[in-house]
């Protein structure tokens, strides 16, 4: 299912708006908002991520120069996993397109007075991202030097803890990441394809070449040689049937 946030606020247009989206598909889920409050607790009280934001750039017809539907996408942004997902602008405002693409990436414009053709035609690209996205390779995004990095789980050997960050070991490369720890990668990573062995490391088991429990040390195809934590030898054991 595509789950869409729509934040509109007229409610009129907002119902119209969430109805021509809904009767493209019934794949499509519509999310429908009338407040930058009421889109901030559908943001962070998501049970299910989102797949794509409708924003409306002016939420207070009395004040020309309100930009609250651009606030609402930069928290959007915030978010890492948001730092990718289409983010589709409702506008009338021509002045503030520019700023919105540079700045915060977005995926298109509905400018208003929009038909159902248009929606259609949106909805039908975002369904298609939607789908692109479930069978894609598994991810992990990480920020450094204020630019967000999407590194492909199939591309990491291990991860290293660090001095104030961690060192992805990648089969092309190496990436320093700083202030993000091993703990929080591991709730991010495939638990079905990453084993920490030490306190200090995580490895892929893909990259794995053999592991040596007499001497404590783990072989992997790119030729590291990573030692093996007391506490960690019996998970390990019992998770590659060793």
């Amino acid at each position: 299912m595509t789950r869409i946030l729509i934040l509109e606020d007229s409610k009129d247009c907002l119902k119209a708006v969430t109805a021509m989206v809904e009767r493209v598909s019934d794949s499509v889920s519509a999310v429908p908002v009338n407040s930058l409050e009421e889109a901030r607790a559908a943001l962070n009280n998501a049970q299910q991520p989102f797949q794509a934001f409708l924003l409306d750039i002016n939420l207070n017809i009395n004040d020309h120069e309100d930009i609250s539907g651009i606030t609402f996408a930069r928290e959007i942004r915030m978010k890492r996993e948001y730092a990718f997902t289409p983010i589709v602008m409702i506008t009338s405002l021509a002045s503030m397109e520019l700023t919105a693409y540079r700045e915060l990436h977005c995926y298109q414009y509905l400018v208003k007075p929009y038909d159902e053709a248009d929606i259609e035609k949106l909805i039908g690209k975002l369904l298609f991202l939607s789908q692109q996205g479930e069978t894609r390779d598994a991810f992990v995004l990480v920020k450094k030097d204020g630019v967000n990095y999407k590194l492909f789980c199939k591309d990491i050997v291990c991860i290293k803890a660090i001095p104030r960050g961690v060192n992805f070991v990648l089969a092309k490369e190496n990436m320093k990441v700083h202030y993000l720890s091993i703990k929080q990668l591991l709730d991010k990573l495939p638990k079905e394809n990453f084993l920490q062995v030490h306190r200090m490391c995580v490895v892929n088991q893909d990259y794995i070449d053999y592991v040596d429990t007499v001497n404590g040390l783990i072989s992997m195809k790119n030729g590291e040689r990573i030692e093996i934590g007391v506490t960690y030898k019996s998970d390990i054991k019992k998770k590659l049937s060793i």
